[in-house]
C-alpha cells in the first residue's frame, strides 16, 4: 500500500513534469488510482465524473510521457493514443521493462514506485 501512496504522491507532485522517467510501478499504480476514481465518480454523478477526468488528465499524460521515456521512447508517442485501435500499442509500450542505466531522458528510477533515489533528482 505504501508503494501505491508513493506513486500517487509522485504523479500529483510532478503533474506538469514531462521530463525524466517513470518506472512501471509508478505508472500502473497511478493508472489503478485513476480507474478507481473514475468508477466512483461515475456512480455519483456525470458532472463529478467530468471533473474527475479533467482533474486527472494532465497528471495522466505527464506520467505516460515519463513512462515512455523510461522505455527509451519519445513522449510524442502518446499521440498514437488518438488513433482508434492503433492507440492500443501504447499498452504494449507501457508494459515494457525499463531501460537499464541512463538514457536520453535521465537516470533510471530506483526508489519506491519508481521514484528517483535521493541525489539523482
Amino acid at each position: 500500500m505504501d508503494e501505491f501512496q508513493q506513486a500517487a504522491k509522485t504523479c500529483f507532485r510532478k503533474y506538469t513534469d514531462f521530463t525524466g522517467r517513470a518506472a512501471r510501478p509508478e505508472f500502473w499504480w497511478f493508472f489503478l488510482l485513476q480507474l478507481a476514481v473514475y468508477i466512483v465518480a461515475s456512480m455519483v454523478h456525470g458532472l463529478v465524473y467530468l471533473v474527475a477526468v479533467l482533474a486527472l488528465l494532465l497528471p495522466a499524460i505527464a506520467v505516460g510521457v515519463r513512462r515512455l521515456h523510461d522505455t527509451g521512447k519519445s513522449g510524442w508517442f502518446m499521440l498514437i493514443g488518438l488513433i482508434p485501435l492503433v492507440g492500443l500499442i501504447l499498452l504494449y509500450f507501457f508494459a515494457q521493462p525499463s531501460q537499464q542505466g541512463d538514457n536520453a531522458w535521465g537516470s533510471a528510477p530506483t526508489g519506491p514506485a519508481g521514484e528517483l533515489a535521493p541525489g539523482q533528482q
